[in-house]
């Protein structure tokens, strides 16, 4: 069966400049099958290039040849990739209607990224933070823009928010905390981080034109958490039977992407498209403002431009 049928192909996004990451499998790779079916151009964000590769001729058959796709080449828990990236969508794209953060990761065993953080938390929260910040001033450029970020039902795991005192997630994966599920609240923190990050960023483009959305797409079967040995592949297979196939988890993302602002809630967290309420710890606005100035301090942006140029 043809899942992309079930997401509608009627043209909304005609002529739209999509930037996206994580789109080479699972929600994105879903996603970017619907976007270009509705008339949207892409920018695909990819670590691999051989996978950027065959998405974009998968795409290119899927639209009979029509389909316009760019491909830029960028690790997300590399800064310095990411910078790259960045710097070559700016010079090749003049116009970014919407930016999606969707790439995302988990870590059983604390693995460090290349500048030194905690790799779980330098993808999913720091590695969209870096990227929406680069592209800001294009976003704000083009007008009516839309920032759209992957979150999850997974950040109530982090009852207690994000402790700024162990960023590095080291009390985590230690001891008795990580044979409790430090991985688990490690990623519940960042997925936590994703929608504190779009309520703060909502705050801050009051009046620009740029809004800024998250979503939870459900417990969706991807080769999410494969790569984390034998118990994590056992666990997500037993959860198979019980989940959403990524056309589905898809639904929400592409839905932000195509309806009208008018519709839309700048800093609302959704599910099922519709606005939901995410946890208490997701609703702390000072606990959001902290986080705002720590990702600037993480990923050098005070040193230089970025979004702490929007109070």
């Amino acid at each position: 069966m043809n899942h992309t049928v079930g997401l509608s192909s009627n043209r909304t996004l005609e002529g739209k400049y999509i930037v996206i990451t994580g789109a080479t499998s699972g929600i994105g790779y879903a996603a970017a099958k619907a976007l270009v079916l509705k008339g949207a151009k892409l920018g695909i964000v990819a670590r691999s290039r051989s996978k950027a590769a065959e998405l974009s001729a998968e795409l290119g058959k899927l639209t009979n040849g029509e389909a316009q796709v760019d491909c830029f080449i960028a690790d997300m828990s590399s800064q310095q990739d990411i910078r790259r990236a960045a710097a070559e969508i700016l010079n090749r794209v003049p116009r970014i209607d919407r930016l999606i953060n969707n790439a995302g990761t988990m870590f059983v065993k604390k693995k460090l990224s290349e500048d030194g953080l905690e790799m779980t938390w330098a993808v999913n929260h720091l590695g969209p933070f870096l990227l929406t910040s680069l592209l800001l001033d294009r976003l704000i450029a083009s007008g009516d823009a839309r920032i759209i970020t992957t979150s999850s039902h997974g950040h109530k795991m982090a009852r207690r928010g994000i402790d700024f005192n162990d960023l590095n997630g080291d009390r985590l994966y230690s001891g008795s905390k990580a044979l409790l599920g430090g991985a688990n609240l490690r990623y519940g923190q960042s997925k936590l981080a994703n929608i504190l990050f779009t309520a703060e960023l909502a705050r801050r483009l009051k009046g620009t034109g740029v809004t800024a959305h998250c979503f939870d797409p459900g417990l969706v079967a991807t080769n999410f958490n494969q790569d984390n040995g034998g118990l994590a592949r056992l666990t997500m297979a037993c959860m198979k039977p019980f989940s959403r196939t990524p056309e589905q988890g898809a639904q929400t993302l592409v839905w932000l992407a195509e309806s009208s602002e008018l519709l839309l809630k700048s800093g609302g967290y959704y599910a099922d498209m519709k606005l939901q309420t995410p946890s208490d710890a997701a609703r702390d606005e000072a606990g959001a403002s902290r986080l705002w100035q720590v990702s600037e301090e993480q990923t050098g942006l005070l040193a230089g431009p970025g979004l702490r140029r929007i109070q």
